[in-house]
């Protein structure tokens, strides 16, 4: 038989717009391709921030109309047009829900991208999350207990390399670290002989200094204390954060660590009162302190109101601790230096310090 032209018009017609519209969607792929990472960097960004600000707000989505295609009719019915397909959400396995006081909130997992593949903007935008990242988990650190902290770095491991990793870049634009200025007062102390007025205090005979180190990070103070070469003080260092980033730490919450009452020479706590029940760190920390024994407290100075430390001095002394030092020389933080005293322990006013210092949310940019 004969093919007229036009005759089969309307599926003529039907092909054309599929060919014209395949068309344009290789050059859409095409311009396209290069801009994916940025959008889906970009997203995880907004989304972070977003996400950790302190009245948790959720902006509505705007809902933007989309002009559609022009639709032939097919008069066979044979093909669905594109205004009869749904749309079926879809669920995004790189999440993972973490417990939070208002409600179960998606911790997304980090992006991992080969920087040799990433353009300068998709570096930039790389760089971008992985500091929205850095201020989620601090602020998380900040405003939970330590009890959830733990949870959270116990079920996700990561999350403890991300935030160190961040903090390594806070600290590096910092005038010192306070970690070398701890390992800085056990020298000076070394300077005098152990158990001496002004030295550091130890077991008798063993010359032996026991140290507890209170939400240790990576232990760096253990690392720098057993490199120390003295003739006499030998360091037996007790490492406690929430993860266990290398043989040198023990995993503890450090309201409750496995130690016995009584049985450290010093008790630091560098950049570690961080959670809302800081209060039980103190406590503990006086618990397994010896008596004559020191207690280091290293803080950022924005944490104290109006720049003043009389109320958190008050408070530590209200519980038995002897106050002997501020520093508060560097521009970033102050250091106190307390005694357990048992004369004064007796005599303590109250069995809970009520300290309250407030978190440290770094700015978003």
């Amino acid at each position: 038989m004969f093919k007229i032209s036009g005759l089969n018009l309307p599926n003529e017609v039907t092909k054309e717009a599929e060919n014209t519209k395949s068309a344009k969607n290789g050059k859409a792929k095409k311009t396209n391709a290069n801009l994916k990472q940025e959008k889906s960097l970009e997203q995880m960004v907004q989304t972070l921030d977003n996400d950790g600000s302190d009245k948790n707000k959720q902006k509505k989505p705007r809902n933007r109309k989309r002009k559609q295609p022009a639709e032939v009719q097919n008069p066979d019915n044979d093909t669905e047009t594109t205004s009869d397909i749904k749309k079926v959400p879809t669920k995004n396995p790189e999440t993972e829900e973490v417990d939070t006081p208002d409600k179960k909130r998606k911790l997304d997992k980090p992006l991992i991208v080969s920087s040799k593949k990433l353009t300068p903007m998709q570096q930039k935008m790389q760089q971008k999350l992985s500091g929205s990242r850095f201020r989620w988990i601090n602020e998380l650190l900040y405003t939970s207990e330590s009890e959830k902290a733990l949870a959270v770095f116990q079920s996700q491991p990561e999350v403890f390399d991300e935030y160190h990793e961040g903090f390594k870049h806070q600290v590096e634009s910092w005038p010192e670290n306070p970690v070398d200025s701890i390992v800085q007062q056990f020298q000076d102390r070394l300077q005098r002989n152990l158990n001496a007025p002004g030295g550091l205090p130890a077991t008798k005979h063993l010359n032996q200094v026991v140290v507890a180190d209170m939400g240790c990070g990576e232990a760096e103070l253990a690392l720098k204390l057993n490199q120390i070469k003295h003739r006499k003080a030998r360091f037996e260092v007790h490492s406690f954060d929430l993860h266990k980033a290398n043989d040198r730490i023990t995993v503890a919450d450090i309201a409750h660590v496995p130690l016995p009452d009584n049985s450290c020479h010093v008790v630091v706590f560098c950049l570690a009162l961080m959670g809302t029940n800081l209060n039980d760190f103190i406590m503990e920390g006086i618990r397994i302190l010896k008596d004559n024994g020191i207690m280091w407290i290293a803080e950022i100075k924005s944490r104290f109101e109006d720049g003043k430390y009389d109320d958190f001095i008050a408070k530590l002394k209200s519980v038995g601790l002897y106050h002997k030092v501020t520093d508060d020389s560097n521009k970033m933080f102050v250091k106190f230096e307390f005694l357990k005293l048992s004369h004064r322990m007796a005599k303590a006013k109250s069995e809970e310090t009520g300290i309250t210092l407030k978190p440290c949310i770094y700015k978003r940019r």
